[in-house]
């Protein structure tokens, strides 16, 4: 039986990382390739050597699809294709290939030019490693060679993310980033019920079930308010696009509604391009922030500023938006630093932060922090969790799976207590069987795949007419004709039909057995008395007694001779055609007990 094989190289009962192989139909897809914030050497990115131990990628990998630009998504990619040696397809769609290269080239001079690290893609590779982009629009079906295609859908997750349709023949597998539709006031996402062999989707917050969207957002502006009377100072770190731009129309329209004066600022040049590319994609957004874009610009803000690294130390209160959203280096650490030993001050932390970095520290409860150096950062702030995070909670997965209807699913990108528990649920909800790999582990999943065939208009027809029901696409149903395959495509027809079509004359095939029956009477009387018993046990049945010294039951011969040794006992031959196969074996079956006494 066909296969589908699924190896996660990242994500796999971890957050972080996404890599994700899949093999269906003879092709190997990679799903996203990101990087690690929890980790500073080779662990940061996936385990290439699980495809190749050496050579390069181009020669195992059919095409690299990236969901969206969030780095633990595409983190990897230039050092894929650059370093380890990728030439084919890299597909994304438009506001992905705008974004990624900015967040790409941003990571590299934190890691290179202010940290020192080796080992790391350079500028020139970013801009070589995404010429090998191709752009996808939503909802058209790309041909990536003669038997592999591709479809996207919007994900709703940020900007441009998208869920992939991968189809090879009747195999398919949907990939997708969290599908989340209450995080997001400014995207939206669908999926049509194309019931894949496999949905792949990440699961983060898969115990979670969050609470509305609204009481969310209101116990956010309570505490940004709360802490701005007493005179303190909010960091709220974000990664630069998706969910800070969130926020901002956020506080926004609360600073505007209450007559705040407080200043608001934003980490200068990568939130700047984010908000261009937010107003350039425009038509990527929901409905609401294109209706409001007419009157003006939300991503054009007045309230909120550029912020320059010196106003850190300035007195009284203010909120920041700073980068990188898990507090694991750059501007938002740097902050961090300045205003941990206030009480007033207080940090919100917007989403997930993954283990290892300064942001899953503080969120654990760790008030003494070790920084470079062997320095000690004392934790006097405090410290907020509240999740704007874009990815899905067990509910909205819960949505995706009754969207899609696969036939199997499949966990990455999530903790392994948590996901086992949302298997169970699943598993349990929907009847289908739920995978969760490690990194490294294969799941397989044997599949069914279905052959489309034609059927003559004739042979329907003749279905209807012998009274059956009308036909259901969701049930199956039994049809009798003869397959024909003609200029690569098969066709149910009637069995004139075919040989009319091929030249053919028609053979009959006819089934014989022998049965041994004891009967003191002469050849013609058994014969006489098998015909009697026949009428009696079969009702409703066209039974003949011919001339020729036969007996027929619809097509069924029976003949009687006798034994030369023995005149006693008769010998039964019984004939059929494969239509009155039932039929013959439970003749045969019957006449092998004896007639009964009393026969005339």
């Amino acid at each position: 039986m066909p296969e589908i094989n699924v190896t996660p190289l990242g994500a796999g009962q971890d957050v972080g990382r996404s890599c994700i192989l899949v093999s269906i139909g003879g092709k190997n897809i990679m799903l996203d390739c990101g990087m690690h914030m929890g980790y500073n050497d080779d662990r940061r990115f996936p385990d290439f050597s699980y495809i190749t131990q050496n050579g390069r990628l181009t020669d195992f990998l059919d095409c690299v699809i990236i969901s969206h630009f969030h780095l633990d998504h595409c983190g990897a990619l230039p050092y894929m294709s650059e370093m380890v040696g990728y030439d084919g397809p890299i597909y994304m769609t438009h506001p992905t290939k705008a974004i990624c290269p900015i967040l790409l080239e941003d990571f590299r001079k934190i890691t290179v030019d202010k940290k020192g690290e080796t080992n790391f893609f350079t500028s020139q590779m970013i801009k070589d490693c995404m010429k090998k982009v191709v752009p996808l629009n939503l909802h058209q079906t790309v041909q990536v060679d003669d038997e592999l295609e591709i479809k996207a859908y919007y994900a709703g997750h940020v900007l441009g993310a998208a869920m992939v349709h991968i189809k090879v023949g009747s195999e398919s597998v949907v990939y997708t980033v969290s599908v989340n539709k209450y995080a997001k006031s400014h995207i939206s996402a669908w999926i049509d019920k194309c019931r894949p062999d496999i949905l792949i989707s990440e699961s983060t917050y898969a115990t979670t079930i969050r609470d509305s969207k609204r009481c969310r957002e209101r116990d956010f502006l309570k505490k940004v308010h709360e802490t701005i009377e007493r005179g303190g100072k909010v960091l709220i770190p974000v990664f630069a696009l998706g969910r800070a731009q969130e926020l901002c129309i956020l506080l926004e329209t609360f600073w505007e509604r209450m007559n705040l004066k407080a200043p608001i600022y934003f980490s200068t040049g990568l939130t700047e391009k984010a908000n261009h590319y937010y107003k350039l994609f425009i038509t990527w957004t929901n409905q609401k922030i294109r209706k409001t874009f007419v009157q003006r610009n939300m991503f054009e803000f007045k309230h909120i500023k550029a912020f320059d690294r010196s106003y850190a130390d300035n007195p009284g209160p203010m909120v920041v938006f700073a980068t990188p959203g898990m507090l694991h280096a750059g501007q938002s650490l740097q902050i961090f630093k300045k205003w941990a030993g206030n009480e007033k001050n207080m940090v919100i932390m917007p989403g997930y932060c993954v283990q290892g970095t300064i942001g899953h520290k503080i969120l654990n409860g760790q008030r003494k922090l070790e920084m470079e150096g062997r320095a000690t950062l004392d934790v006097k702030l405090q410290v907020e969790y509240m999740s704007f995070s874009a990815h899905a909670d067990a509910k909205g997965i819960m949505q995706l799976i009754r969207m899609a209807e696969p036939r199997n699913m499949l966990l990455v990108h999530g903790e392994a207590v948590k996901m086992e528990f949302l298997k169970g649920k699943i598993e349990q909800e929907f009847s289908i069987d739920c995978y969760m790999p490690a990194n490294g582990e294969t799941a397989t999943v044997t599949t069914n795949p279905s052959v489309p065939v034609d059927i003559s208009l004739n042979l329907l027809k003749r279905e209807m007419a012998l009274g059956g029901p009308l036909p259901d696409p969701k049930k199956p149903r039994t049809m009798h004709g003869t397959l024909i395959m003609k200029e690569n495509s098969l066709k149910l027809v009637s069995s004139e039909q075919a040989l009319k079509e091929l030249g053919l004359n028609e053979h009959q095939l006819r089934f014989t057995c022998r049965v041994q029956l004891q009967d003191p009477h002469s050849d013609p009387d058994t014969l006489h008395r098998i015909y009697t018993h026949l009428k009696s046990v079969l009702k409703g049945y066209t039974i003949q007694h011919l001339p020729d010294g036969t007996v027929m039951v619809e097509s069924i011969v029976i003949k009687v001779s006798s034994s030369a040794e023995d005149t006693n006992a008769k010998v039964l031959l019984l004939s059929w055609s494969y239509q009155d196969e039932d039929l013959g074996s439970f003749l045969s079956t019957l006449l092998k007990k004896g007639l009964p006494s009393g026969l005339c």
